[in-house]
């Protein structure tokens, strides 16, 4: 089985940004997209790694997040249009969950915006190991593989990123860990954050993962898996170690960003798991802008 690994799409549409919606958060995000952000990220890569998912035959294809940039409607319908009409999988090869941009304000998050829109990609196949009335986590059942998705998006403050899992989300994936169908495969975890946080605590706080230890806690009996996340808008890849063996912990960059460096241009991820689970590739795609190729390059594993 083949799994492609987009993250951080950044997908701009201003429609709905009428002034008094951007008399909130959105105002610093707004202007982020003014004068820097709209400069790098750009939806023609984005499409690119569509055309070439498509291409390469990918079986299943994993989307950690930020699909968005404000939470506007207009651009988590320009997302889903996306992956009708670019992408082009049905839903059922498909997994995807929020980053903190998809959740950018408190009525984003209150309204359900995220999980309304992509409704069609969130059906669990143990739906009776979700929390009632929640949508996360989630499990999609396919082939060797068991991809769990997890929110670990929050609104915060203006300038603050960080994410958190909270006690009932990690209540729920220590009893699908436990699950006969998902023990029997090879799990392949979602989210948006990445577990591995940074060594200041204060920028722990600002961009971070507040319970990554408890999540640490809730994988340690876990033999050999994938945490896939973004956020980081570059390509790493890291180890967790567990009581039995370890997690590979991968992010992609962003998909839309142009970038001087390999390590954070714009491009996806794809990992190759064995009938019998084994994980037995982990390879990046980069995109080269001139032309909307690709070429493999490495993911760096720091030190």
């Amino acid at each position: 089985m083949r799994i492609a690994h987009l993250s951080d799409l950044h997908l701009l549409s201003l429609e709905g940004a009428v002034p008094f919606r951007l008399f909130n958060k959105r105002l610093t995000g707004y202007l982020n997209l003014r004068f820097h952000r709209k400069s790098v990220h750009k939806s023609f890569a984005v499409q690119a790694a569509a055309r070439e998912i498509r291409r390469l035959g990918i079986d299943h294809v994993a989307i950690t997040g930020d699909l968005s940039n404000l939470a506007l409607e207009g651009e988590l319908e320009l997302v889903r249009r996306f992956l009708d009409e670019e992408l082009g999988l049905p839903p059922d090869r498909v997994s995807l969950i929020p980053g903190n941009h998809d959740a950018y304000t408190r009525g984003a998050h209150r309204t359900r915006r995220f999980a309304t829109t992509f409704a069609r990609y969130l059906q669990s196949d143990l739906p009776e190991l979700t929390p009632p009335g929640e949508v996360f986590p989630y499990v999609h059942l396919r082939g060797p593989t068991a991809l769990i998705g997890l929110s670990t998006a929050l609104p915060r403050l203006p300038l603050v990123a960080s994410g958190t899992l909270g006690r009932e989300q990690l209540a729920a994936l220590t009893r699908i860990l436990a699950h006969p169908e998902v023990r029997a495969r090879t799990p392949v975890i979602l989210q948006h954050h990445p577990i591995h946080n940074p060594a200041s605590r204060a920028k722990t706080a600002l961009e971070g993962l507040t319970d990554a230890d408890e999540e640490a806690h809730v994988l340690r009996h876990v033999r050999r898996g994938l945490l896939l996340h973004g956020h980081l808008h570059r390509r790493i890849h890291r180890t967790l170690a567990t009581e039995g063996g370890h997690l590979d912990a991968v992010g992609a960059t962003s998909a839309s960003l142009l970038h001087e460096s390999d390590e954070r241009m714009a491009g996806f991820n794809v990992y190759e798991i064995g009938t019998d689970g084994r994980i037995e590739d982990v390879s990046s795609h980069r995109l080269e802008p001139e032309s909307e190729t690709f070429r493999e390059v490495r993911i760096p594993k720091p030190s």
